[in-house]
């Protein structure tokens, strides 16, 4: 068997084991195709069981019965951890646009899925680090005050918390991405950076890193590298923050301007700043009969809790969760979780 189909069967077994342990229940090929398809997989029924049969002979999987179909093992769930770093994390571009495509946010009632950074604390740490993630999410320097949290050994998504740990779920910008294609709008996702604030107000971006050419979310590269400024920029309006850029076509501008006002009554507030048609933005250059608009990082709460000394292990760009799993932060920090 040649390197690339090898390569093309792990990344398929990966998926179906991905899928299985998002469940959480046994299941046959007609339900995990199902799945597939949702994440943009268009995997057949048979070529399902061909690759679980695989999946039983290196103990990833066990049958349960011909009826209930398979559940995945504890070798399965480790193979998912410790799986390429090609399949498991891939470019960033790559990852943006499969959690746009599986985000389906439904803003008249409210319900759906959308895109979540998971970010794990230590148990002994977590009262500490929402006591520093509160003022950003007070000044609105986040995608959304809507957070999820849960301890360890539960899952968010298709992530495992470890014991020991709480996960924190905070929306990601890329629910921004995944409505404006609902609605027929294509974004095209050019970089994530550091941008300077001047008295609150966005001057330029300092720092950035294109999603076509990183494996890792910029934003988790620069809080390990202690770059931000968070917690200054909430305080004197002065700092450096997370955020993200991106263009739409000019002809979208009207209706994106809709989806951007319904989406801030959903409580997603990320839009931080949308420019002029050809113009530039924060000084960057726009592309002809275009329009930048200028997101703010979801893990800005998690930069000042690091900034602060209090770190997290960062899974941004991850998985998607039911939208009503999400609660205020005001809720969360005064209950401690």
């Amino acid at each position: 068997m040649s390197f690339i189909t090898q390569h093309n069967v792990e990344r398929k077994i990966l998926s179906i084991l991905k899928v299985l342990s998002a469940l959480q229940r046994p299941a046959g090929s007609v339900i995990i195709a199902k799945h597939l398809k949702e994440r943009g997989i268009d995997l057949s029924e048979r070529a399902i069981r061909y690759h679980m049969r695989l999946t039983d002979e290196r103990g990833f999987t066990q049958l349960i019965s011909e009826r209930d179909g398979r559940v995945i093992t504890e070798r399965g769930l480790h193979e998912i951890q410790s799986a390429l770093v090609n399949d498991k994390v891939g470019l960033a571009i790559s990852r943006i646009e499969q959690l746009a495509f599986r985000t389906n946010l439904d803003l008249e009632n409210l319900s759906g899925k959308v895109p979540v950074n998971i970010s794990f604390f230590p148990e002994e740490k977590f009262a500490e680090a929402l006591k520093e993630m509160a003022p950003v999410f007070e000044k609105g320097l986040c995608v959304s005050r809507l957070v999820h949290t849960v301890v360890g050994g539960e899952r968010i998504g298709d992530i495992l918390v470890p014991e020991g740990m709480v996960g924190l779920a905070s929306v990601c910008s890329i629910v921004i991405n995944g409505a404006l294609l609902k609605a027929g709008i294509p974004m095209d996702s050019r970089f994530g950076g550091l941008l300077q604030l001047h008295n609150h107000k966005p001057i330029r971006f300092t720092e950035m890193i294109h999603y076509n050419g990183s494996s890792l979310d910029p934003s988790e590269i620069f809080i390990k590298a202690r770059m931000t400024a968070v917690k200054e920029a909430v305080l004197s309006g002065d700092g450096e923050i997370l955020a993200n850029f991106r263009e739409i076509p000019a002809i979208c501008q009207p209706v994106a301007e809709n989806v951007i006002n319904n989406l801030k009554r959903a409580g997603i507030l990320g839009v931080l700043l949308v420019g002029n048609v050809s113009e530039p933005v924060c000084e960057i250059n726009i592309d002809l009969n275009k329009i930048g608009i200028i997101l703010l990082g979801g893990l800005n709460p998690v930069a000042a809790a690091a900034e602060a000394g209090i770190e997290a292990e960062n899974h941004s760009m991850s998985t998607v969760i039911d939208f009503r799993l999400l609660k205020p932060f005001e809720e969360v920090l005064t209950k401690g979780r």
